[in-house]
């Protein structure tokens, strides 16, 4: 995790926003399919009512996940980005002019575009795999309310969106199956309480995947948020959270980057597994 941070923070300039820990499972699986202690750090580059923000999670008791083919990348516009990681002699492949690959050390891609910063959101798209487009944007589009604001036919590509101004959604036709590894995430977005409701009813009427039915979710000290967990026709997990609520539990934490360093300081699982002469677990 140290490493992955430092990549993050090093050559992206994302920020740490909050850290939390947690003894047990989250019982919305927030943290996957496991019950043992986790922790989640919520970073990206301005407040969460206002920017896409990544969190990541670490399972104490997991030492690698295998990634799969359904998160394709994350792409990020920042010149300063590019510089950095030619700077540190991190790994980069130029796709196209002004276009850049690179890869964090647990192997997720992220795209970099070769211009200045802007002063909005860095972050322009988050791209996932499906197995058949025409109905993925039936679910994206009719179903969840997504604008599509462009398609390429050649690159069999779709982006949507809610808003102009927010990060995009790309899909990407991959013409096979979707294979979400041990490693997969979910998307999250936040809406008025009172749609959660309607948004289930409407899941369970068209027959769709619900992966969690509304539930309320604590976190000690903090806001409880009601959240609707759904599943895309390739098992993309989406959840859907009450914005009046979210907005209290995701507000900045000025303690936060106090808060990860403390805990990365306290993990001491690298030791313990060696001293036993155990390696930690793949999941």
């Amino acid at each position: 995790m140290c490493f992955s941070l430092f990549i993050l923070f090093t050559i992206f300039y994302f920020e740490v926003l909050r850290h939390e820990e947690f003894e047990e499972g989250c019982k919305a699986t927030c943290n996957g399919p496991y019950d043992g202690k986790w922790s989640k750090t919520m970073v990206g580059f301005g407040p969460e009512d206002e920017h896409f923000v990544a969190e990541l999670t670490y399972n104490y008791g997991v030492g690698e996940y295998r990634l799969g083919n359904d998160f394709m990348g994350l792409t990020l516009q920042s010149s300063k980005a590019v510089s950095n990681a030619k700077h540190l002699g991190w790994p980069l492949t130029k796709v196209e002019e002004g276009l850049y690959l690179t890869h964090a050390p647990g192997g997720y891609p992220f795209y970099l575009i070769d211009q200045e910063q802007p002063l909005t959101d860095p972050v322009q798209k988050v791209c996932l795999a499906v197995s058949d487009l025409q109905k993925s944007i039936h679910y994206w589009n009719t179903l969840l309310g997504m604008k599509v604001m462009d398609r390429n036919e050649q690159k069999k590509t779709v982006l949507m969106g809610y808003a102009d101004t927010q990060c995009k959604l790309e899909l990407h036709d991959v013409c096979g199956s979707v294979d979400h590894g041990t490693a997969f995430g979910r998307i999250a977005f936040s809406c008025p309480r009172d749609q959660l409701p309607d948004l289930e009813s409407l899941m369970k009427k068209e027959n769709q995947n619900i992966l969690t039915p509304l539930v309320s979710l604590d976190t000690p000290g903090k806001a409880t948020v009601e959240v609707v967990i759904l599943a895309d026709p390739d098992g993309h997990e989406i959840c859907f959270v009450g914005d009046e609520a979210f907005r209290q539990l995701s507000s900045v934490d000025p303690q936060g980057n106090e808060l990860l360093n403390q805990a990365m300081a306290d993990d001491k699982s690298e030791e313990w597994f060696a001293k036993h002469n155990r390696q930690k677990a793949t999941a």
